[in-house]
């Protein structure tokens, strides 16, 4: 009974072996190939980096507020100001409506949008969504949180925005 398992032994251990030198290979290839992960199909995040961050943002105090010369002010403006500055990128802001702003997201004409966006919004049918990064109590005890809009499957950039406001907000 003892060689039995000995033998059971040994021949696991080999197929965890064999397994963890297939996974090692796989690693090895997908790095040689240039692959990076997450990726940004538009390449988002390396075109922002020391160029343009180019945000639509909507007017909603205390998220965004447009001073009286028209430049965006408020909380998640100053985020975005203090993100572009980590990736030494200049900001081109655009104000709009909602939904002229998610339809310039999906067509690649903006690669922000802010506008005090809630985790439940309509518009994550149509474009990607960071995590919560923050949450407040209104006056009347609900709870809201607070989400930044992105183009649809440019996973590098959020990935990178979502970092920023975890060590940003803490959230």
């Amino acid at each position: 009974m003892s060689d039995l398992y000995d033998g059971r032994a040994t021949v696991g251990l080999v197929k965890t072996l064999v397994r963890m030198m297939a996974a090692g290979v796989a690693a090895l290839a997908l790095t040689g190939c240039g692959m990076q992960i997450p990726a940004d199909p538009e390449g988002t995040l390396d075109r922002v980096e020391g160029g343009v961050l180019r945000v639509g943002v909507t007017e909603r105090e205390p998220w965004v507020d447009l001073d009286s010369q028209g430049e965006p002010a408020g909380t998640e403006a100053e985020l975005v100001t203090r993100f572009a500055e980590r990736l030494d990128a200049e900001i081109e802001w655009t104000t709009g409506s909602e939904a002229a702003l998610v339809q310039a997201l999906e067509g690649d004409q903006l690669d922000l949008v802010i506008g005090g966006f809630q985790h439940d919004t309509p518009w994550v049918q149509h474009v990607g969504v960071t995590r919560t990064y923050t949450e407040v109590e209104t006056a009347g005890g609900a709870k809201e949180q607070h989400v930044m809009l992105v183009p649809m499957g440019e996973n590098a950039f959020l990935v990178e925005l979502e970092t920023f406001l975890h060590e940003e907000v803490g959230r």
